[in-house]
């Protein structure tokens, strides 16, 4: 949309084209940037991996949201004289009532779901009391402006207080005590209801005393539902995620084909005190006596295994190569496997060092890939390292497909299983692989959770 904005205002007039499954989505982003009558294009979806033969067949038929020759409605969105309407300012009213009009308990619950304000699991209504109870878990005032949020790019962007998180913290059944490790989670401005097709979702991670303040699982079952305090936080994030955006409704400001379980709560707590390394907080530059929380994009595959066993290594390469390599692996891992690689000599770094230099897979393969063709070989082709030696290399060449920025390890688990799970997930922060000239905005900083005491 920035590139065709540029072009209208060099005098060359544009035309969105996009895939039908995106009709609503197009229709609420030009509608929340002020253009609610932009003239858009629709071809079939889906548009990756086919033929030119079958790219061309698309433009020949019929537009299947206009139902009428695709051209022609390229054509008219060109040639079109603009309309009344279209000269017709375009304003939102986006404040809304604080309080809801007194009801019974059940038909306000079924309002928050009618309105798409839950995650359809039963909640905690969030009453005056209840809210004022949880903003006891801060000092920061209920009005201060946390963050703005949005599903995706190109949409307007929302901002939200301390208040509005505490009260999606209430709806998830959080304490007041949890409240500064949500308010540091929102405070990234990342959405944990990303709108992408991929399903992605976010994963995140506690680590300093905060964990045994509010009695944080990080043994037996830490990254299941097991633990009030890392259901709710995780919860809350979620929940805040679709009310501070402007909701996440399918096909409207969600797009994720298959969905994720992700999205529902996903937060854990690394096990500091059995690991045999320095807790991921540290490894990052921060102080053993801070507490942080880190956010993975991701969700997007997840792989099991146990060691390390004799056939560690080969397991390792099998895992690294099946992965979706766009989206980076973090790799969870009980502490009876970090001690047994610590025991053969490997430092958290040098298994991740060892893990980038035996990820490769041949180039025909790691390009013959949605993500990679469609989104790191534009910067492959505009001469980008690394992407671009990828794309020079001949198709049975075996490349690195990852490098040791690009994988974390974080200890957690209760040591009745030497198990470890590698699961996708970039750190919030750093640039899609690809683009890596570009600094990492996170750069060994992760987000403060003492900031919001």
């Amino acid at each position: 949309m920035g590139f065709a904005l540029e072009l209208e205002k060099a005098g060359i007039p544009t035309i969105p084209v996009s895939t039908h499954a995106f009709a609503r989505l197009a229709k609420a982003t030009t509608k929340a940037a002020g253009m609610p009558t932009t003239r858009n294009a629709f071809v079939p979806q889906p548009v990756v991996g086919l033929s030119p033969g079958e790219l061309r067949a698309y433009i020949e038929a019929d537009d299947p949201i206009a139902k009428k020759p695709f051209m022609q409605v390229v054509l008219d969105g060109l040639t079109g004289p603009l309309t009344d309407e279209d000269y017709a300012d375009a304003s939102f009213e986006r404040t809304t009532p604080r309080f809801l009009e007194p009801d019974t308990e059940d038909n306000i619950r079924q309002l928050f779901i009618e309105e798409g304000w839950t995650d359809f699991l039963p909640i905690i209504l969030p009453t005056e009391q209840r809210v004022e109870a949880m903003l006891k878990g801060t000092s920061h005032a209920a009005d201060e402006f946390v963050n703005r949020m949005s599903p995706t790019a190109f949409r307007e962007k929302w901002d939200f207080d301390v208040e509005k998180v505490a009260i999606n913290a209430v709806m998830a059944g959080a304490r007041p005590e949890y409240l500064p490790v949500i308010l540091a989670l929102c405070s990234s401005g990342f959405s944990a209801r990303s709108s992408s097709t991929t399903s992605w979702a976010t994963i995140s991670c506690i680590n300093g005393p905060i964990r045994n303040e509010i009695g944080m699982n990080y043994g037996i079952g830490a990254l299941g539902p097991y633990n009030q305090a890392n259901a709710s936080i995780g919860r809350a994030y979620c929940l805040l995620s679709m009310n501070a955006q402007g909701g996440s409704e399918p096909g409207n400001t969600y797009m994720g084909s298959v969905g994720s379980n992700w999205n529902y709560t996903a937060c854990f707590a690394e096990n500091e005190e059995a690991s045999p390394w320095e807790p991921f907080h540290v490894q990052k530059g921060h102080k053993a006596e801070e507490s942080t929380a880190a956010i993975f994009f991701g969700g997007w595959y997840t792989q099991s295994g146990f060691g390390p066993r004799e056939t560690w290594k080969e397991k390792f390469i099998r895992c690294l190569t099946a992965t979706d390599h766009f989206s980076n692996p973090f790799i969870v891992m009980d502490p009876l496997v970090a001690k047994d690689f610590n025991k053969m000599g490997f430092t958290k770094q040098g298994l991740i060092e060892w893990c980038a230099e035996n990820a490769k897979m041949k180039a025909k393969y790691y390009w013959d890939d949605q993500w990679t063709t469609t989104l790191v070989k534009p910067h492959a082709e505009a001469g980008i390292e690394p992407a671009a030696s990828r794309l020079r290399a001949d198709p049975d060449e075996l490349i690195s497909i990852f490098s040791d920025k690009d994988i974390e390890i974080l200890v957690t688990g209760g040591e009745t299983q030497g198990a470890f799970k590698m699961i996708s997930g970039r750190l919030v922060g750093q640039m899609p692989r690809g683009n890596e000239r570009r600094p990492s905005q996170t750069a060994g900083k992760l987000l403060s959770i003492d900031k919001w005491r």
